[in-house]
């Protein structure tokens, strides 16, 4: 298993606060999972302004990064794109990507972590084992990937998914963004757009986000 994960991320997501902020935040959440192909482009527009103009995320992206869309809990549906494919495409044409590239796929089905009790939640080797990597022969050189994510909460998913493509591109810079960030373990957020650059770490076998 990867021991660590540099990752970034724009939004903030509060699953019960109460105040505006975090009420407007579980609405943000929502609209992210329609995939409305026109708010994609805004939200990549915003993560270009966040990667351009202000520190944390000014030196994040590179032109040379492929951007990997992390594949949600089912198998792909052929002819359905994904809501992380429509924003990974969205940010490519906002020049924060050289490309963006679907051969990261499910192989079987996980639960829901959304869904899921917390206890019940799919580990980072029930994520490793259900994603595969595509033959590679057709993917440019990667020297630099970025996985794209929606949503991150513990960061199982994009530890195991790191994981699997380390074996694929063993010499490349693997990193990670996600739109939003859960922060569960506070009551309550003050703002929507909160950009950080963090870490996922696998400790005590488990993965630990940062912030």
């Amino acid at each position: 298993m990867i021991r660590a994960l540099a990752f970034a991320s724009c939004y903030v997501y509060s699953p019960c606060g109460a105040r505006a902020a975090s009420e407007q935040s579980r609405m943000l959440r929502t609209f992210l999972k329609s995939g409305n192909a026109r708010l994609m482009v805004k939200y990549a527009l915003r993560v270009r302004q966040q990667a351009s103009d202000v520190a944390p995320l000014c030196e994040f992206f590179d032109a040379t990064d492929i951007l990997i869309p992390v594949p949600g809990s089912e198998p792909r549906n052929l002819g359905v794109t994904s809501v992380t494919e429509r924003l990974a495409a969205a940010m490519v044409r906002e020049g924060l990507g050289r490309c963006a590239w679907t051969g990261l796929h499910r192989v079987r089905p996980v639960r829901k972590s959304a869904t899921a009790a917390a206890g019940e939640r799919p580990t980072v080797g029930v994520h490793y084992e259900s994603f595969a990597i595509e033959p590679i022969d057709a993917v440019p050189f990667a020297e630099h990937i970025i996985l794209v994510d929606d949503v991150v909460t513990k960061g199982r998913t994009l530890l195991a998914a790191a994981t699997r493509l380390r074996e694929a591109f063993p010499n490349a810079r693997i990193r990670a963004f996600a739109l939003l960030r859960t922060m569960g373990l506070i009551s309550d957020v003050n703002q929507l757009l909160d950009p950080c650059i963090g870490e996922i770490r696998w400790w005590g076998g488990d993965a630990h986000r940062n912030p």
